[in-house]
């Protein structure tokens, strides 16, 4: 798929994410919005998972370690055809099987229902160890926000992942400075990321994860780097793609007013595929 394709395939997958949380009248835009690009490429480039094998257990894995980016992950199943997109208009709402963090126990293709921060990670590599034990070739991918990382359990994981040379676990990292109450640097200062993450034992890469052409070259080395498990450190804007909420902490949970929606939608009203 070109790049053309991707950022069209992104920008369809924006314009729900931003129709659900206006919806639901609840959820976290921001941290979505500033993943869209990175699941994007996963599950449309780099992720072996389609309507065929997503119920199989020899796929590739990905689990959603910032499960309050839930809207992000449902939109994208349904881009890829895996949840029919008339579904998403349940999510958060009684009775629908979208919750507003994943449940695996519901929807195919949720390959752990997280939630509690740093547990995703945690899971990510028994999965990758399975993997190993069973000498089975598939990849598990894991999606950590920049403010999760200030969680110990993510640290205890990484110490794990490394001990057991899982290098068939790549985690992202989100990082837009942001979460819930602010800059990262002020809340409680996790950098340097990827300086920790080298020194338990991880190979890093950094990327502008709003770029496809970057994201391909780190997605790659992950898969040929042997022996350690791989951190992309994806450089990000929260709330990308919608002006009045990029860079801007308040959206971290917020939901846009009937005006802010229409404005929302305006600015991302390119042609879908």
């Amino acid at each position: 798929m070109n790049k053309e394709m991707l950022e069209k395939r992104a920008n369809h997958i924006r314009q729900n994410i931003v129709r659900m949380v206006y919806e639901a009248k609840s959820g976290h835009p921001g941290g979505s919005l500033s993943a869209t690009d990175i699941l994007t490429y996963l599950y449309f480039e780099e992720m072996d998972i389609n309507e065929k094998n997503v119920s199989g257990i020899k796929r590739d894995r990905f689990v959603l370690s910032k499960g309050h980016a839930s809207p992000l992950l449902y939109a994208v199943l349904s881009e890829k055809g895996l949840l029919p997109e008339e579904e998403l208009s349940g999510f958060r709402k009684i009775h629908s099987r979208l919750q507003g963090h994943p449940n695996m126990n519901y929807i195919d293709g949720v390959d752990m229902s997280t939630g509690s921060l740093g547990q995703g990670i945690s899971a990510a590599a028994g999965m990758a160890l399975a993997g190993k034990i069973d000498e089975t070739p598939y990849r598990i991918y894991t999606l950590l926000g920049d403010g999760e990382c200030e969680e110990g359990e993510v640290w205890e994981a990484a110490m794990f992942a490394a001990h057991y040379h899982l290098d068939n676990l790549c985690a992202i990292v989100d990082f837009n400075g942001l979460q819930i109450d602010g800059d990262v640097r002020d809340v409680i200062d996790p950098t340097p990321i990827d300086q920790k993450f080298e020194a338990f034992g991880w190979y890093v890469e950094h990327v502008n994860g709003h770029d496809f052409e970057e994201l391909s070259k780190a997605f790659t080395k992950a898969r040929e780097n042997k022996g350690k498990p791989t951190m992309i450190l994806a450089h990000t804007i929260k709330g990308k793609g919608v002006s009045f909420m990029e860079n801007n902490y308040a959206w971290h949970g917020s939901v846009p007013n009937d005006e802010q929606y229409i404005q929302a939608m305006n600015e991302l009203k390119e042609e879908s595929v």
